[in-house]
């Protein structure tokens, strides 16, 4: 079985997050809310790093519950500082509260995060490789920072949207590379 070249296959996390979830449709908003908080952590590091760090961000984040994280206290937040199991950029911990507000903000307004993130596609998959931004990531992170989020820049939105499937990135030869389509 063919995957894409940058697949570490020494790292069994990073291979079945590969398989069975890069590239793949998410509606989901409690996915689309992991996922946006785990790329805001991926800036200046390896999403390899991150995603080796997954587990850890799960437990802190309270498994990513929306409604405890816009409450977090200073306590909380503290304790976020601390945490030797997650990365401990200060400003990526204020970020990813700030962001789950405004998350829950535009949930509000467009019924769904899903709605509000494949609305800019008209819900179609793009296919595209060898980019780290495009005219539709400058677009989402400019409305995003609109709306008040922050550590949204371009880069971490294509990510961001290859991670939940709107961009296909995987390689004409990985088996992944059409096994989206009918999603």
């Amino acid at each position: 079985m063919q995957r894409c070249h940058w697949v570490n296959l020494n790292n069994p996390l990073y291979v079945k997050y590969h398989d069975e979830e890069w590239g793949t449709p998410i509606y989901d908003d409690h996915k689309l809310f992991e996922l946006l908080i785990l790329e805001t952590f991926q800036a200046g590091l390896s999403w390899e790093c991150v995603l080796n760090k997954r587990q850890n961000f799960q437990k802190a984040y309270d498994n990513f519950a929306i409604d405890k994280i816009i409450n977090y206290d200073d306590k909380k937040i503290e304790s976020l500082y601390q945490n030797p199991g997650i990365i401990r950029n200060k400003l990526k911990i204020k970020a990813s509260i700030n962001n789950a507000k405004i998350f829950t903000q535009i949930k509000q307004e467009y019924g769904s995060f899903a709605n509000y993130i494949w609305h800019f596609t008209n819900n179609k998959i793009i296919y595209e490789t060898n980019k780290t931004k495009s005219e539709l990531s400058d677009k989402i992170s400019k409305d995003l920072k609109q709306k008040g989020m922050t550590f949204i820049g371009t880069t971490i939105i294509y990510s961001y949207l290859q991670a939940i499937g709107i961009i296909n990135s995987h390689e004409k030869t990985c088996f992944k590379y059409h096994s989206t389509d009918n999603c």
